[in-house]
C-alpha cells in the first residue's frame, strides 16, 4: 500500500475525530464470539487510533500500526495510556514486539494488504486458537427518513468526487492456508447522528475527496464552502442519522 494518500497531517488529525463506530463492532464481536477479556491485542491499519481505542475494551493491553508515521504521531499524541503502543509498520511485517497475541483486528485494510503476506505473519505471532477479525463499515446514501440526502450523495456529491478505484477483496475459506478457519462473516447496519458541521469534517477526509485534494482540482476551502451551502438545506439546522453498512469476517488459528 502508498501511504501518500493518508501521510498528511489534515487528514490523520481528521481521523482522530471521526465516528467512534469501530465501539459498536467491538460490542458485535464480544457478543458473537463470546469473549470477556484478553490480554493481548494487536490492530494493523490502526490509523489515528480508534480501532485501537476500541480493541482496547476486549484487551489489557493493545499494539496499534500503521503505514504512515503521519498516523502513529497521532495516536502517540492521544493515546499516552501504558496500555497503548503503536509503531510505524505494514500489517504484513513483524516490526512489533513479538508476544502471543490473543486477537488481531485488521479494520479497512483487507484491500490494501498482501494476504497471504498477511496470513503467514499473522501466523507467527497469533496465540493457539488466537482469532483474526477483518472488518470494515462505510458510509452510504442512506439517512433516516432523508431521501434529500440520498438524491445529494448520488446526483452531485459522487458526480464531483467520484470513488477512486481499488480492489474489492473478499476472503473465502479456500483463500486461507490450513492454519487458519474462516468461523463466520457477518453483515450489519451501523447508525450514527451527526450535526451538519461533523457531518462536513467526516466527509471532509474521505478518500474520493482528499483525491481531488491531491490533484489540484479542488482546494479544501472550496469543498468546504460547497459542502456547507448544499448540505443546509437537508440539515436545516438539525442533527440528522445517518446510515453505514458493514461486515466482520471472523478468522480462526487452528
Amino acid at each position: 500500500m502508498d501511504n501518500i494518500t493518508f501521510d498528511s497531517q489534515r487528514i490523520a488529525e481528521g481521523y482522530a475525530k471521526r465516528p467512534w463506530l469501530h465501539k459498536e463492532v467491538i460490542k458485535q464481536i464480544r457478543r458473537d464470539c463470546n469473549i470477556e477479556q484478553l490480554k493481548n491485542g494487536l490492530d494493523v491499519g490502526c490509523g489515528a487510533g480508534l480501532s485501537t481505542k476500541a480493541l482496547r475494551i476486549l484487551c489489557e493491553h493493545v499494539t496499534g500500526t500503521d503505514i504512515s508515521s503521519e498516523m502513529i504521531a497521532v495516536c502517540k499524541k492521544i493515546y499516552k495510556d501504558s496500555s497503548y503502543t503503536f509503531y510505524v509498520s505494514k500489517a504484513e511485517e513483524n516490526k512489533i514486539p513479538l508476544i502471543p497475541y490473543d486477537i488481531i483486528t485488521a479494520a479497512g485494510v483487507v484491500n490494501w494488504v498482501d494476504k497471504d503476506l498477511f496470513l503467514n505473519n499473522a501466523e507467527k505471532i497469533l496465540d493457539n486458537n488466537g482469532l483474526i477479525v477483518v472488518y470494515d463499515f462505510w458510509i452510504t446514501d442512506r439517512m433516516d427518513n432523508n431521501y434529500e440526502y440520498t438524491e445529494w450523495f448520488r446526483d452531485k456529491y459522487l458526480k464531483i468526487f467520484p470513488k477512486p478505484y481499488r480492489k474489492e477483496d473478499v476472503w473465502k475459506q479456500n483463500d486461507l492456508s490450513d492454519a487458519f478457519k474462516m468461523e463466520k462473516k457477518i453483515v450489519y447496519d451501523l447508525k450514527y447522528e451527526f450535526t451538519l458541521d461533523a457531518f462536513i469534517d467526516f466527509m471532509m477526509i474521505q478518500s474520493n475527496v482528499n483525491e481531488q485534494v491531491a490533484k489540484g482540482c479542488l482546494t479544501v476551502e472550496e469543498i468546504r464552502n460547497w459542502m456547507e451551502s448544499s448540505l443546509q438545506p437537508i440539515f436545516r439546522g438539525q442533527n440528522k442519522t445517518l446510515i453505514f453498512e458493514g461486515y466482520n469476517w471472523y478468522i480462526r488459528k487452528r
